[in-house]
């Protein structure tokens, strides 16, 4: 069996990003990868401003601790107050422009009000409370850089320097279906031997939160034939195909030879609980260059959902252009749980944090327990034969790091 990691690194050296490149507005680039390094041509702020309502002032004019100034004017954001007499306060709010003259803004909280006086209860520094030019963003530097997945606060920084539209990659086109005559879907009767198929919901739900393109090709027949003739439709418009069972080696699981026969393929046992079967190849297109790739994950539905955000996340995150780290970040946290006979292969057991700080273990980590990915709200990522003791510090990967 091959480790996790070997595994992640062969499918991360082997995608490549999409190339097409479209400009959206940014308003409508959450989520998107950008295609080129974004470049302010402004500072930020772009005027010296005042970070509290208070009063502007010159330091020199309230050294004494206990200075009353004749308020002269008064300053609202977005109004250009005048030049500031000495011996005068201007009556400022937050984010309004600081007057020529003025080197100090005093909270009003530090000042006495009086008809157009004001006493100033406080010795001011210059340069107090003012938010100066250019200290957050320098007119020319590079703000965000090709490869960053656009999130809240990119859009928010890159709306900050006046860009109305951003360059991204392309949406990923994906094709997604499943494999087993035992599988209905809900709403459909039940007959002997038959099970809901509760992939489809799960694997569509993943592929929106990472905002893909995807087509659905539904519940395919167990044969050669019908996984061959899907597995060439789903080939032509889409940039990566995956499947959900069948990846196994019986007589009844076809992924194998239906991709051979159609591109390559990498059949590989993980060491991974749950998991364990995974397959990796292309997927050529008829009539047309190029391939699709070609992503299996196994039928359990437990380990789909974990092989899902432990091989496919990582690989889509590359798919899509993102140049940064894609691994998440694993947290240290204590384990209120005992786990005394680990397996060989490397776990990720379904966990949740407690009122405590620590974690707590679902009582069944079977792989078909889908419940336990309902109740828990991470992972807790477990090397190979390694026990565990209450009180003994684990690597915990919360869900909200893995499915967007």
């Amino acid at each position: 069996m091959v480790s996790v990691q070997q595994a992640l690194d062969f499918l991360l050296d082997a995608v490549r990003p999409v190339q097409d490149v479209e400009s959206v507005p940014t308003l409508d680039a959450n989520g998107r990868v950008l295609a080129a390094d974004q470049v302010s041509l402004l500072d930020v702020p772009s005027f010296d401003n005042t970070q509290m309502d208070g009063y502007a002032v010159r330091a020199e004019d309230c050294a004494g601790g206990a200075a009353t100034l004749r308020v002269a004017q008064r300053i609202p954001a977005g109004h250009v107050g005048q030049p500031l007499e000495p011996g005068t306060a201007a009556r400022i709010f937050t984010g309004a422009l600081i007057p020529e003259g003025a080197d100090a803004v005093v909270m009003q909280e530090q000042c006495e009000a009086d008809g157009d006086e004001v006493t100033v209860r406080h010795a001011p520094e210059a340069g107090e409370w003012i938010r100066r030019r250019g200290e957050d963003v320098r007119d020319g530097s590079v703000i965000l850089p090709a490869g960053t997945r656009l999130r809240s606060q990119e859009l928010g920084l890159a709306a900050s320097v006046g860009l109305a539209a951003l360059p991204v990659r392309r949406r990923v086109r994906v094709a997604v279906f499943f494999t087993g005559d035992e599988l209905a879907m809900p709403g459909e009767p039940l007959a002997p031997g038959a099970i809901y198929n509760s992939n489809r919901f799960t694997l569509r739900a993943l592929l929106e939160n990472f905002g893909c393109e995807f087509t659905d090709f539904g519940i395919v027949p167990d044969t050669l034939e019908a996984t061959r003739a899907t597995l060439r439709a789903a080939a032509r418009a889409h940039d990566l195909i995956i499947t959900s069972g069948g990846v196994s080696v019986g007589e009844e699981d076809h992924i194998k030879p239906a991709v051979e026969a159609e591109g390559t393929l990498n059949m590989w046992q993980i060491a991974v609980k749950p998991g364990k079967p995974l397959a990796f190849g292309v997927v050529r297109r008829e009539a047309a260059d190029g391939s699709a790739y070609f992503l299996g994950l196994p039928g359990n539905p437990v380990s789909s959902f974990v092989t899902f955000l432990l091989f496919v996340r990582p690989f889509l995150l590359r798919l899509q252009g993102v140049s940064g780290p894609v691994a998440p970040l694993a947290m240290p946290v204590r384990a209120d749980f005992d786990w005394p006979k680990p397996d060989r292969r490397n776990e990720f057991l379904r966990a949740r944090m407690n009122a405590d700080g620590g974690l707590e273990l679902f009582p069944n980590q079977g792989s078909g327990v889908l419940t336990s990915t309902v109740w828990a709200d991470g992972l807790v990522d477990n090397p190979a034969g390694q026990a565990i003791a209450r009180g003994d510090v684990v690597r915990f990967i919360p869900f909200a790091a893995l499915q967007h």
